[in-house]
């Protein structure tokens, strides 16, 4: 009987230890769901916080240390992911960092700043609502900030950086971003391919599309042909009234043809102006955006020309006197330390631009050559094309200014106001309009008129956007809400705008001389005013018009 009893206290005992293991890790494993379901429910409500609260951003070792709003609706805000991730939009780091982003064809992005360069997969990059973001954490230790995020007020800290945001040289062929070197030939188009050169550079690496150099010089507007020279203001032009850019494999250059009437491939929305010899801004510009079109004085002519301000052997040029710029090239990088023993005539120190030439790959290094920092003429006139839209962007483009910023108008003070009068052809929504910037830190505020009968319907004008520019330019500025419009009905555009220094803020197209002589001044219906009270008939009073575009898609 007592061995009976043995037996069963053992089977109870090997049943007891083998049920408690087993009921322990149920219980652990029940555990560990809670704790997650807790944490996957406290970033869930945490998330959907921070998404309501707006995100800003300071870097510390700014002299300024403001805080930042992360981000423009255009170029998308940051959000958190219900894993708690802090995304931030990738084309906003330029503005934030003063970093270069670029997509290559395979979907990776490079980020450079200062002497980094840094790659990430495309698995890396988060998509939403087709704007590409990736977590700030992880771009911050990989740049070496120290990051801190106080949850409670939606404020991120960045500190601890002290490189500067730009390399001491910089080369854009080797990062892949400019296209190919082009022999303009006999022609002067120097200056369309410079233009077209600059808007390639901006779309490479994720883009590389070639543009037609004889639609550009040929189909421009104004009154010129192609041994004649040309200027920025008239690439921004062509490019600004839909004209181009078109591809050059449908309109070869120097074939003897040229089409006029081909689709264009992309819409300028952003073109900026840059100070005269302000060499960082330059630098910042091909860092950022891609080459700058600038210009310089030569006397070549092409690859096989000489020139005593060139040093063949270095593929180096520079020119210290006071005469007329004559030729466009492209910036595309810098090197602080070139050696001025390199030019044959030495500078008063290092320093020069890499400028990409149009006079084939027989000049200089390859097409290449470097112009001296102390060159007189170099970065006296600059411009870059930062922002080329796709051609879905808008519908229809209403303008009265093909001819782009021809002159000036004003009142003699800082503030203006001008409006343009324009019929709808079919039933749209007006989303935006453009106009230029003349000068440097100018505000507005845009306003639209839905239903202009008169002159006094100019008064009854509501709100659409407001904002800045840092740089002359010319801009488009697109609203939060679009304004329906019927077909054949007339609506207004007006812009106020306030140009420090300026005493005529307000870019108009006229009749200037024998280039503008193709200027159109029955197309228009502009208005320009001091207070936005009393207005003026642009093309009666001034025989000019307005440079004041609309842009609409059509109603679905």
């Amino acid at each position: 009987m007592r061995q009976w009893s043995v037996y069963v206290v053992g089977i109870f005992c090997i049943i007891i230890l083998w049920f408690f293991p087993q009921n322990e890790g149920k219980r652990e494993l029940r555990q560990q769901k809670e704790e997650a379901g807790i944490k996957e429910e406290f970033l869930a409500s945490f998330s959907r916080y921070a998404n309501e609260v707006p995100i800003q951003v300071k870097i510390k070792d700014r002299t300024e240390e403001e805080w930042l709003l992360g981000g423009t609706e255009e170029e998308g805000e940051p959000w958190v992911s219900k894993e708690g991730v802090l995304y931030y939009p990738v084309k906003a780091l330029e503005s934030l960092l003063h970093a270069s982003t670029s997509f290559y064809p395979d979907g990776k992005l490079v980020i450079e700043r200062g002497n980094r360069v840094i790659a990430y997969e495309k698995e890396k990059v988060k998509w939403k609502e087709e704007i590409p973001y990736i977590s700030l954490e992880k771009i911050a230790r990989d740049l070496q900030y120290k990051i801190s995020w106080n949850r409670a007020t939606n404020r991120v800290t960045l500190a601890g950086q002290k490189e500067q945001a730009l390399p001491s040289s910089y080369d854009s062929r080797k990062v892949g971003r400019v296209s190919p070197v082009r022999d303009q030939g006999r022609y002067g188009t120097c200056w369309a391919f410079g233009a077209l050169g600059a808007l390639e550079s901006s779309l490479l690496p994720q883009e590389n599309l070639q543009f037609a150099t004889d639609h550009m010089s040929l189909h421009s507007g104004f009154y010129l042909t192609q041994e004649e020279g040309g200027e920025y203001n008239m690439s921004i032009a062509y490019l600004a009234s839909w004209k181009g850019p078109v591809l050059e494999a449908d309109d070869p250059y120097g074939d003897g043809y040229s089409p006029k009437y081909l689709a264009p491939v992309k819409h300028l929305e952003e073109a900026i102006l840059l100070p005269s010899k302000d060499y960082d801004a330059i630098k910042r510009a091909v860092f950022l955006y891609g080459g700058v079109e600038t210009n310089i004085f030569t006397s070549m002519k092409s690859a096989s020309s000489w020139s005593q301000y060139y040093n063949e052997e270095t593929a180096s040029y520079y020119f210290e006197g006071n005469l007329k710029p004559n030729h466009d090239v492209i910036i595309v990088g810098w090197d602080d330390n070139y050696p001025k023993e390199n030019f044959s005539k030495t500078p008063e120190g290092e320093g020069a631009f890499l400028c990409k030439n149009s006079w084939g790959t027989e000049f200089g290094d390859d097409g290449y050559f470097y112009v001296s920092y102390y060159d007189s003429i170099i970065g006296t006139t600059n411009a870059v094309y930062t922002k080329a839209g796709d051609v879905d962007n808008f519908d229809h483009i209403y303008q009265t200014d093909e001819l782009g910023w021809v002159g000036q108008l004003g009142y003699g003070k800082e503030d203006a106001w001008f409006a343009n009068v324009y019929t709808a052809k079919g039933k749209e929504n007006l989303e935006a309009v453009s106009f230029y910037a003349t000068m440097p830190n100018t505000t507005y505020e845009v306003y639209a008129v839905p239903k202009f009968y008169t002159e006094d319907s100019l008064q009854e004008r509501i709100f659409m956007a407001e904002g800045s520019f840092e740089q002359a330019g010319y801009y488009t500025v697109r609203f939060e809400e679009s304004l329906p419009l019927e077909q054949g009905q007339r609506y207004a555009v007006m812009v106020k705008i306030h140009t420090p220094n300026a005493t005529q803020p307000i870019a108009i197209e006229y009749e200037r001389d024998i280039r503008t002589s193709t200027f159109q001044l029955s197309d228009g219906e502009g208005y320009f005013s001091l207070y936005g009270i009393d207005w003026t008939r642009a093309e009666t009073k001034q025989k000019a018009n307005v440079c004041l575009k609309a842009f609409t898609t059509d109603q679905k």
